[in-house]
């Protein structure tokens, strides 16, 4: 039985063994020194590849093909050089580092020359969401390059070719970032040139970093032996590398968050508290440096003593350290005038449906009381807000022998509509309750 039971956990050993062994059908040391010691020599084929890839990323990047963008970083040759540089300084073969070294950046001086040259020419200028999308890099980036790069650098050890390196080019996308900088260089940006050029170090730095670590791991015999105060100064070098690349990340990283939360929580604060029967929410602006939400309105007003109950309302989203500002039947400085005219004119007809169904029961009574009760100056102050078109607008409550009525005089620059002059007699008589309304707009 005891044999039974440690034939079973050997077994059991055995196959997770197996099935986490890095080095099962790994080039020979040899081979893959061979391998990595081609990878530093300049060959004119693999420069002409690269320039002909970096052409057709730029391509992509300048009308916006996500297709186009992968099928250039699928036949790009930068991945090896970044490989090589990992593995010789994991081996400690400076000529090897040297060599690499010297072949990625002649590789990196072409890619930036060819793109430059691209969009120098190019008659498309304006920056696409592809090339936006490489001027921000966060920790993510960081993570995909380390993980991405140690598969890649597993995959690269391999004696039988897979997809693994293919995979790991699309996925840490050496190929946008650096004909991003090359269309920041032709179109003098500096933020796409320093966003996107940090973005592609990252890539480097923690691609061969990967390599280093995979070389470590895998046991590969070392060309020269570093004494322990070397090795000391190497490792410093390389954790000072290290540490300067990712914290402006994980800052960049946490600002992202940060603002993705708070979005939401303002995007949930609007759609859930400013609900309203008889109002409507046309648009709202946030400004995060003043901590202000402003909101326009259209529709009956609000109270002081609901928009009170709103303003306490923000600390159930966690925006207490925000400021509500409200603005009724008319748009913010910069708002959109047709969607806010638009929106206050659906409002007030429905509005009017449910208002003429009450008046018309007690519009003759009404009629009896109106004289010295009609404010005509807030309705004509209204109807300017409201209806954007009208200028010089003046209003009046006129006695006749058919009894009362409200005249409402005005300029546009712009013929109305007879829907038009319908919507803003409707307005007068929801705001007035005189049936009878005359307008004169000219």
């Amino acid at each position: 039985m005891d044999n039974q039971s440690k034939n079973a956990r050997q077994s059991v050993k055995e196959y997770f063994s197996n099935l986490l062994d890095i080095r099962s059908n790994m080039l020979s040391y040899d081979e893959l020194h061979d391998m990595m010691e081609e990878n530093t020599v300049i060959h004119g084929a693999n420069m002409w590849i690269l320039m002909l890839a970096i052409l057709i990323a730029s391509i992509g990047l300048n009308v916006n093909s996500t297709a186009v963008i992968i099928g250039a970083m699928l036949i790009s040759p930068l991945m090896s050089g970044i490989l090589t540089i990992g593995y010789s300084l994991g081996i400690h073969d400076l000529s090897m580092l040297k060599h690499a070294a010297t072949r990625f950046a002649t590789q990196v001086a072409i890619s930036l020359i060819a793109s430059t040259v691209y969009f120098t020419l190019s008659p498309l200028t304006t920056a696409t969401s592809e090339m936006i999308a490489r001027t921000s890099p966060t920790l993510w980036d960081v993570l995909i390059a380390l993980f991405g790069g140690i598969a890649g650098s597993i995959g690269n050890t391999r004696q039988k070719s897979s997809n693994v390196i293919p995979g790991v080019a699309i996925a840490t996308a050496l190929m946008p970032p650096l004909c991003t900088v090359g269309y920041g260089i032709a179109t003098k940006q500096a933020s796409f040139i320093f966003g996107a050029l940090y973005l592609f170090i990252i890539n480097t730095l923690f691609i061969a970093l990967s390599a280093f670590i995979v070389t470590k791991l895998l046991g590969v015999p070392v060309i020269h032996q570093l004494d322990a105060k070397k090795q000391q100064r190497v490792n410093r070098i390389i954790t000072a590398l290290i540490v300067i690349t990712v914290v402006p990340s994980i800052l960049s990283g946490a600002l992202t968050v940060y603002k993705s939360v708070l979005d939401t929580n303002i995007s949930n604060y609007l759609a859930s508290e400013f609900v309203f029967a008889d109002t409507q929410l046309v648009g709202s602006r946030v400004d995060n440096i003043e901590r202000k939400i402003s909101v326009s309105l259209v529709g009956v007003e609000l109270s002081d003593a609901r928009i009170s109950e709103l303003e306490g309302k923000l600390a159930d989203y966690n925006l207490q350290n925000y400021t509500l500002h409200v603005m009724q039947n008319r748009q913010l400085e910069d708002g959109d005038s047709d969607k806010v005219t638009i929106a206050v004119q659906e409002n007030t007809i429905h509005q009017l449906q449910e208002q003429l169904k009450n008046e018309k029961a007690n519009s003759a009574a009404l009629s009896e009381k109106l004289e010295g009760q009609v404010d005509t100056s807030l309705i004509a102050e209204k109807a300017a807000a409201v209806f954007t078109k009208l200028t010089d607008v003046r209003c009046g409550l006129i006695s006749g022998k058919d009894g009362n009525y409200i005249l409402l005089l005005a300029h546009t620059s712009k013929a109305l509509t007879e829907e038009e002059k319908k919507t803003i007699s409707n307005f007068v008589k929801a705001e007035s309750g005189v049936e009878n309304i005359q307008l004169l707009i000219d």
